[in-house]
């Protein structure tokens, strides 16, 4: 809140392929306006990755702060890996870099911990109890985890190693349409990798998001899993929200938050630029 008023909050996803993004209704988890997305720059080096987020930005008025995700760990506003973007963003300020372009503060987080923290606040991981994992398949794979309702920032299971190799090499989104595998082809790698993840942590839920989550209906039968799995229900736009969330809780500072709100006060006030 802003003199009594809640701020204009912009949330702006970085994905493999895109730059998107849209004010956010922070209650109720909620697009204001129709959200605009340029294509992620190719190289996607700091320079022309800032100059795509100051694009979209550009395209809302009356904005006065911003939450972005990264497709990378993020830690106190510096990206410390560059898996699936240029290697110029290792150990890059870049909570500073967004703050000073865009002329406003700026909170950075990993963008499978925001969008998991929309579906625990808003979607299909509210209420839910216990460990929740979301995963985002998509240009890699992204991990979010979730103990009763807290996220644990940062984990980057999709690094997970099966056959020696970076489990996101072969069971990504990405790799299904390069190699142009079918959903019968596909399913398989990714039973493997869950039931992988299932050893390791016995999640109560898998939440997955992504690209394919507006397609589960083609391979979620194809699974075979005793956790239940579930598709994110905010799609694509989960990034977003959870960004722009996360932005209003840094802002806010310590203290009890609204109910309902994203738990992720820890890594969001760690990510803060002031």
């Amino acid at each position: 809140m802003k003199n009594g008023r809640r701020m204009s909050i912009l949330g702006i996803d970085i994905g493999g392929s895109g730059v998107k993004g849209a004010p956010v209704d922070t209650v109720r988890g909620d697009l204001l306006e129709e959200r605009f997305r340029v294509p992620t720059p190719q190289p996607a080096d700091v320079e022309s990755v800032v100059e795509a987020v100051a694009e979209v930005a550009g395209k809302f008025d009356g904005i006065e702060r911003v939450g972005i995700t990264f497709p990378g760990v993020v830690v106190d506003g510096v990206t410390l890996t560059a898996a699936n973007v240029d290697k110029s963003w290792l150990n890059a300020p870049a909570a500073q870099l967004f703050t000073e372009r865009l002329g406003m503060p700026v909170t950075v987080l990993n963008d499978a911990d925001a969008a998991g923290a929309a579906e625990v606040a808003f979607g299909a991981g509210r209420d839910q109890s216990g460990l929740i994992m979301m995963l985002t398949f998509g240009t890699g794979i992204g991990s979010a985890l979730f103990l009763d309702g807290v996220l644990l920032p940062n984990t980057e299971l999709g690094h997970l190693e099966l056959d020696g190799r970076d489990a996101e090499l072969l069971a990504s989104d990405r790799v299904r349409e390069s190699e142009e595998l079918s959903w019968e082809q596909w399913a398989p790698r990714v039973e493997r990798y869950l039931r992988h993840v299932e050893m390791l942590l016995s999640p109560r839920l898998f939440i997955i998001g992504g690209g394919v989550s507006k397609k589960s209906e083609k391979f979620f039968p194809l699974l075979d899993l005793r956790t239940p799995i579930v598709a994110a229900t905010l799609l694509n736009n989960a990034g977003i929200i959870g960004a722009a969330v996360s932005a209003e809780q840094a802002a806010a500072g310590p203290g009890p938050q609204d109910p309902g709100a994203i738990q992720v006060d820890a890594a969001a006030q760690s990510h803060q630029i002031h």
